[in-house]
C-alpha cells in the first residue's frame, strides 16, 4: 500500500515539473510572438510571409531552443566572464543573453528566425524576466517545486531535510550596517520593519551596546569576527613606522587588518569551521566567501569572494531584474536630491558626481547578491553564516539617519529578512537569526558647513602654513565606495608614499577625516609628538583646536603627564585621571573614557586625535568630511548599536548592562555559537499539513499571519523594542512546531514577487521625495 503511494507521489510529481516545463515554454512563445510583433527588427517568418501556425511553431522552436541554452551553456559563459569587473558582469550579461537568443533564432530551421542585435537583448531580457515570474507563479502552489526554485535561486544543491535529524541548529547573522539603537526602535514603532518588530515583540530580546572611540564598519566589524580591533583608532590612519595610510574600505588595508588581528588572537575567526561570510570587509576565518573585501583584491577564477557575482548572475532573470532596480535606484536618488533642494532642508550636503551610483550599487546590487547568498547557505545548511546589509549606511550618510529617504531602505531591508527567515524553514536544519549593527549615526551639520572651513584648514592656519584655495575633500568613508571601487577594479584611492618613501622633513601635517573624529600626523617625526614638542613647533595649533566651538576634546601625549585630554576653558588632565564627568567628557556619557584610554595605548594613535563637539540635547555632531549622518566618533545614536537574539539564548550579560566594546560583543556572539553547538538535535517531522481555509483549496497558498508583514503605519501588538524574555523555542526550520521566530511569517512560501529575481521591493516608491 505504502509503496502503491509512493510511486503515485512521484508520479505527480513528474507530471507537475512536465506540466510546469510546458506551460513556461507556451508562455515564452506568446512572448515571442508579441514582441516580434512589437519589434519591427524580430523576424520569425520567411520572406514570403507564412501561416498563423507556421509561425505559432517558428516561435515554438526559438523559445525552447533558448530556454535550452539559457539553462545549459548560460552557467558555462557566466563562469568565464569571472575576470571582468562585477558591475561589467553586470552589464555584459545583456549581451551575452541576446548572443544566445541570436543562436537560438539561428538554430530554427529554413532561417524563419533572425533579430537585430540591439533588439536581440531587449527580447532576451524579456523572455528571460517573463519564464522567471511563471516559473515561481507555477511553483508557489507547490511545495517541492517551491524548494527547487528556492535551491535553483541561491545556486545550491538540494539537502534532504531528514538530515536536519543529526544537526544542531545553525546561526545566521544579520548586520544592519549603521542603524543606531534608538533609530530601530523608531523604525519599528513607526510601522516601518514589520517582521523585526514582529520578533523584538515576541520572540527576541532587543538591547544596545557601546562601540569603542572609533564607531565605524572598520574597527567594530573587524572585533565582531576576528576579536579584536586593538590598534585600529579611526576608519583612516597614518602609520609612521611604515608610512603607509590605512583605509579600512580599502582591500589591502583590509587584509592587513585581518592579518594582524589572527596574528594577535591565534583565532581564525567566529566563522571557522564552515561558515559563510557575506558582504563583509573580512572573513571571519570562513570557508564560504562572498563580496568580502579583504580578499577581493586576489584575482584569477578561483577568487572565492567573487563566487557570489557568479551565483546570482547565473540566472538571466536576476541581471535583468537588478538592472531595472539598479536605473530605478539612481532615478529615486535623482529625484529625491532634487527634492531636498527644493525644500530647502538644512543641514544638505552634495549628492552629485559618483554618489547615486555608489548608492544604487549598495541598495541593489551589492543588497541583491549578498541576499541570495545568505539564502543559499541557510538552504545548505551552513553552521554559521554573517551578513552585512550597508545600503541604510550609505544612504543616511547623505540623507540623515532618520530621513524618510533612510527609513524606506530600512522598509527593504525588513522585506530581505523575512526572505533569509522563510527560506530558513527549508533549511536541513533549524535556525536561529541574530540581528545586530556595528555603529549607529549621528545627525549634524558638517564642520566646514558650519564654521566656513575644514578641520585641515583649520590645522594648517595654525601651523602658518597657507590654505588651498580649492580643497580635495576626502571620499566618503561609507563601505559601499570601498566595495564599488573594487567591483570596477578601479586603483585605491588617497595618499600612500611607495615602499621605502617618507615625507620629506618639513613637510606638512597629515589631517585625515573619520566621521566627527579627526586625526592630525606629522610625517616628518618618526614618533608620536607630545604636547611639549607641539607646542614648541606651533604654539597656536593646540589652544585654538582645543577652544574651537566644534571642537569637544583632544588626546594628546604628553612628556610630563603621559597623555592628556584637553578641552575648552583650558581643561586639561591626565588620561589615567579622567573620569565620564571630566569636563567635556561630561557630555559625551558612560563609557568615554574609559574608550579614550584604550585608543591612547594604540601603537599608531595620531599626535593629535580630535573628536568634535556634541550637544546632548539635539544629539548633533560635527563631521569632519560631507556627511550629515555621521559615524566614526564618540556623541550620540554613532555609539550606541543595537544587538536583537532569540531569548532562548543566554543573555548577553548577566546584569543587564550593556556590553563595552566590539569585543565584548564577539565573546557573546561566540558564545552562542557555542550553545547552539551543545544543543541536542532535535527529531524531524514531516512538516503539517495546513488545512484549507474556507474558500480556498487544498493547496492554495495560506495568507495568514503575517507574512505579511503587517502594512506599514500600522504599530504591532506589543512593545516594539520590548527587552524581555519570551517564551519558547526560536529556531527556523523543517520542524513539526511552527518556530516562533517567524511567527508571523506562518506561510512557508516566499511571496511571487520576491522570489522571481529575489526582489525586495526596488520600484519607484511612492513617497514625496521619489
Amino acid at each position: 500500500m505504502d509503496a502503491g503511494h509512493g510511486r503515485a507521489a512521484r508520479w505527480r510529481t513528474v507530471g507537475g515539473a512536465v506540466l510546469r516545463v510546458v506551460v513556461v515554454w507556451v508562455v515564452s512563445t506568446l512572448t515571442l510572438l508579441v514582441l516580434a510583433g512589437i519589434l519591427p527588427d524580430v523576424q520569425l517568418q520567411s520572406d514570403d510571409g507564412d501561416s498563423i501556425t507556421r509561425t505559432a511553431l517558428t516561435a515554438a522552436w526559438g523559445a525552447g531552443a533558448f530556454g535550452l541554452l539559457s539553462a545549459l551553456v548560460w552557467p558555462l559563459v557566466v563562469r568565464a566572464f569571472l575576470l571582468v569587473p562585477a558591475l561589467v558582469l553586470g552589464l555584459l550579461v545583456f549581451f551575452l543573453n541576446g548572443s544566445l537568443l541570436l543562436v537560438a533564432l539561428w538554430l530554427i530551421p529554413d532561417g524563419r528566425g533572425e533579430a537585430d542585435p540591439d533588439n536581440a537583448v531587449v527580447v532576451a531580457a524579456v523572455m528571460s524576466a517573463v519564464a522567471s515570474a511563471t516559473s515561481t507563479a507555477l511553483a508557489v502552489r507547490d511545495d517541492t517545486a517551491y524548494r527547487r526554485r528556492l535551491y535553483r535561486l541561491a545556486g545550491r544543491s538540494h539537502t534532504r531535510a531528514g538530515d536536519a535529524a543529526a544537526r544542531p541548529p545553525g546561526t545566521v547573522f544579520l548586520q544592519i550596517d549603521g542603524v543606531g539603537h534608538d533609530t530601530l526602535r523608531s523604525a519599528l514603532a513607526a510601522g516601518a520593519m514589520p517582521t523585526v518588530a514582529a520578533w523584538a515583540g515576541a520572540t527576541h530580546r532587543l538591547a544596545p551596546w557601546r562601540t569603542d572611540w572609533s564607531s565605524q564598519t572598520g574597527a567594530s566589524q573587524l572585533a565582531l569576527l576576528h576579536g579584536t580591533n586593538h590598534d585600529v583608532p579611526a576608519f583612516r590612519w597614518y602609520e609612521k613606522d611604515t608610512g603607509r595610510l590605512m583605509v579600512s574600505n580599502r582591500p589591502a588595508s583590509a587584509g592587513e587588518l585581518q592579518r594582524r588581528a589572527a596574528a594577535r588572537t591565534g583565532y581564525p575567526g567566529l566563522l571557522a569551521d564552515g561558515g559563510a561570510s557575506r558582504g563583509n570587509l573580512f572573513t571571519g576565518g570562513a570557508d564560504q566567501l562572498a563580496l568580502v573585501l579583504s580578499v577581493t583584491a586576489r584575482r584569477g577564477l578561483g577568487s572565492r569572494s567573487r563566487a557570489g557575482y557568479f551565483a546570482y548572475f547565473r540566472d538571466p532573470a536576476n541581471a535583468t531584474r537588478t538592472a531595472v532596480s539598479y536605473l530605478a535606484e539612481l532615478g529615486r536618488e535623482v529625484a529625491q536630491a532634487l527634492g531636498a533642494r527644493l525644500r530647502g532642508d538644512r543641514p544638505r550636503v552634495p549628492r552629485g558626481g559618483l554618489y547615486p551610483f555608489v548608492r544604487a550599487f549598495a541598495t541593489v546590487v551589492e543588497r541583491d547578491v549578498v541576499l541570495a547568498a545568505v539564502m543559499g547557505d541557510v538552504l545548505a545548511g551552513r553552521p554559521a553564516v554573517y551578513a552585512d546589509f550597508v545600503a541604510y549606511d550609505e544612504v543616511a550618510h547623505h540623507s540623515g539617519p532618520h530621513s524618510r529617504d533612510a527609513v524606506k531602505v530600512l522598509e527593504r531591508i525588513d522585506r530581505c529578512v523575512a526572505l533569509v527567515a522563510k527560506a530558513a524553514e527549508h533549511a536541513p536544519r533549524p535556525y536561529r537569526i541574530v540581528l545586530l549593527s556595528d555603529h549607529g549615526q549621528s545627525f549634524g551639520e558638517t564642520f566646514e558647513s558650519a564654521y566656513g572651513l575644514t578641520l585641515r584648514d583649520l590645522v594648517r592656519v595654525c601651523c602658518g602654513l597657507p590654505v588651498p584655495r580649492r580643497v580635495r575633500h576626502s571620499p566618503s568613508g561609507a563601505e559601499a565606495r570601498g566595495a564599488l571601487r573594487t567591483a570596477l577594479h578601479r586603483p585605491e584611492e588617497g595618499f600612500e608614499p611607495p615602499p621605502g618613501e617618507r615625507p620629506a622633513r618639513g613637510a606638512g601635517p597629515i589631517v585625515l577625516a573619520s566621521g566627527n573624529l579627526g586625526l592630525v600626523s606629522f610625517p616628518d617625526v618618526p614618533h608620536r609628538m607630545s604636547r611639549e614638542e607641539i607646542d614648541r613647533r606651533y604654539p597656536a595649533l593646540l589652544p585654538t583646536l582645543a577652544e574651537h566651538p566644534g571642537i569637544g576634546f583632544l588626546l594628546v601625549r604628553s612628556e610630563e603627564h603621559g597623555s592628556v585630554v584637553l578641552g575648552p576653558g583650558g581643561f586639561a588632565e591626565a588620561v589615567d585621571r579622567v573620569t565620564d564627568t571630566s569636563g567635556p567628557l561630561a557630555a559625551f556619557g558612560p563609557g568615554t573614557a574609559d574608550a579614550v584610554r584604550r585608543t591612547d595605548s594604540f601603537p599608531h594613535a595620531a599626535d593629535i586625535m580630535v573628536n568634535s563637539m556634541y550637544d546632548p540635547e539635539s544629539g548633533r555632531v560635527h563631521a569632519f568630511e560631507a556627511q550629515i549622518g555621521s559615524h566614526g566618533g564618540l556623541g550620540g545614536e554613532q555609539s550606541r548599536p543595537f544587538l536583537l537574539w532569540p531569548a532562548d539564548l543566554s543573555p548577553p550579560t548577566a546584569d543587564g548592562e550593556p556590553l563595552a566594546g566590539a569585543e565584548a560583543v564577539h565573546a557573546v556572539l561566540r558564545r552562542w555559537l557555542e550553545e547552539s553547538r551543545e544543543q541536542p538535535p532535535s527529531p524531524v517531522a514531516p512538516r503539517a499539513e495546513e488545512p484549507p481555509a474556507p474558500g480556498r483549496g487544498p493547496h492554495e497558498p495560506s495568507t495568514a499571519g503575517a507574512g505579511a508583514q503587517e502594512p506599514p503605519g500600522r504599530r504591532p501588538e506589543g512593545p516594539p523594542a520590548a527587552e524581555h524574555r519570551a517564551e519558547g523555542p526560536h529556531t527556523t526550520g523543517p520542524r513539526a512546531e511552527q518556530p516562533p521566530v517567524t511567527e508571523r511569517v506562518k506561510d512557508s512560501r516566499l511571496e511571487e514577487r520576491d522570489v522571481g529575481g529575489l526582489a525586495v521591493g526596488d520600484g519607484p516608491s511612492p513617497d514625496k521625495n521619489g
